[in-house]
């Protein structure tokens, strides 16, 4: 093992390691990203190092305890790199590599210490499209700079954008992988998360899918479909009509509703119930269904003041969607969803596939919850027989 080898292990073994930057690729044509930066944190209360790779369009990440971490950035450095920066406690060190292999340490006092320097899941809050890495389609719509900054204005919609997204990549282990996915985003709009959902599955993790999305204004989707083929987005497209009369396919396997109004939410739903879909993500919007129709003389206190009323009629709707898609072998959470607007409306219903056994039981306390209020929900009556019967 060569000296530098040696002091880079010793770095990482001993925890002295701040941070470090790898870059110069050795060939720009060889697939190497064109920068690797390594900073410790702190998974679960054990120190891993963090590797962060930075491509042309994407960045990934890896987590690797100190033993392994000193070994990848050795092999990176061997391999892929001819330069590359550690802050440590002791110094700052620049390793310089030849073509030939020649190693070159230059050291300097050391600029940061473990105090000014804390473990970076401590820090600010990391992003899967992080600010300063150009994004084509987000300087397409106007949320990038084409040097990678996002926009003052459009703060609010990259946090949205990275929100939705998070919420999805936790979702993908419950989707097939052994053919073409077929996604279906219902009352896309402007869809700017609907081009964020492809750039995940496409750029980021190579999955094979097809994307439509639908809303019934005929002006944005002829937006959004030259916006697509400008970019380029191949499986990607839009499509003009209504989410309750929409027939496109025999099988989805994740559908995405998005701010649909009141019962355009639960048609959404009912086509993604009748399709298997593998993943539902649904944000409802307006909800006047259930205003019309609760009655309980228990809850007069509540009923009888109008705003009361109405928040309740929209989180009950909730409640029962959610407890239906259980009945008919979804497993369900209710997120907090950022909404660019800032109204209240920010809720996200998530469902996977995960028939449990408890079907019949989920069937009773929906009945017990439903006839407590004396509703007659719009999703109950379209789902028909994947419905047990009492």
């Amino acid at each position: 093992m060569d000296n530098w080898q040696q002091q880079v292990q010793q770095w990482f073994e001993q925890h002295s390691l701040h941070q470090a930057t790898l870059s110069q690729p050795r060939r720009k044509d060889a697939g190497y990203p064109l920068r690797t930066m390594i900073r410790p944190v702190s998974l679960k209360g054990t120190l891993h190092y963090q590797f962060e790779y930075h491509e042309q369009s994407k960045v990934t990440h890896d987590n690797l305890l100190p033993q392994e971490a000193a070994r990848r950035a050795a092999e990176l450095l061997e391999q892929s790199y001819r330069q590359a920066l550690f802050k440590t406690s002791e110094a700052d060190v620049q390793l310089l590599l030849s073509k030939k292999g020649k190693a070159a340490l230059l050291r300097k006092p050391a600029t940061t210490s473990a105090k000014q320097l804390p473990l970076e899941h401590n820090r600010k809050k990391r992003y899967v499209l992080e600010e300063g890495t150009p994004v084509r389609f987000l300087i397409e719509l106007g949320i990038m700079t084409s040097d990678g900054k996002v926009h003052a204005k459009k703060q609010d919609k990259f946090r949205q954008i990275n929100r939705f997204l998070e919420i999805v990549s936790d979702v993908l282990p419950h989707l097939p992988t052994d053919r073409q996915l077929t996604i279906v985003d219902f009352g896309c709009g402007k869809s700017y998360l609907t081009f964020a959902l492809y750039h995940l599955l496409v750029h980021i993790h190579q999955f094979d899918i097809r994307i439509v999305g639908l809303d019934l204004k005929a002006d944005v989707i002829s937006l959004c479909s030259s916006l697509a083929e400008r970019l380029g987005y191949s499986g990607l497209e839009f499509k003009h009509g209504d989410i309750a009369e929409y027939e496109g396919h025999a099988q989805v396997d994740m559908v995405v509703t998005l701010h649909a109004c009141d019962t355009a939410t639960d048609a959404a739903l009912i086509k993604a119930v009748h399709w298997d879909a593998s993943v539902i993500l649904s944000v409802p919007c307006c909800q006047h269904e259930l205003y019309g129709q609760i009655e309980s003389e228990t809850m007069t206190p509540l009923l009888s003041h109008g705003l009361l009323k109405e928040r309740f009629a929209a989180l009950a709707t909730d409640a029962l969607r959610t407890q239906l898609l259980e009945v008919v072998g979804y497993k369900t959470q209710v997120l907090e969803f950022i909404d660019p607007e800032h109204t209240p409306k920010n809720l996200m219903i998530r469902a996977f596939k995960s028939p449990g056994p408890d079907r019949r039981s989920k069937w009773e306390e929906y009945v017990r919850f439903r006839d407590s209020i004396q509703a007659s929900p719009y999703m109950e009556r379209h789902l028909g027989d994947r419905l047990p019967k009492l």
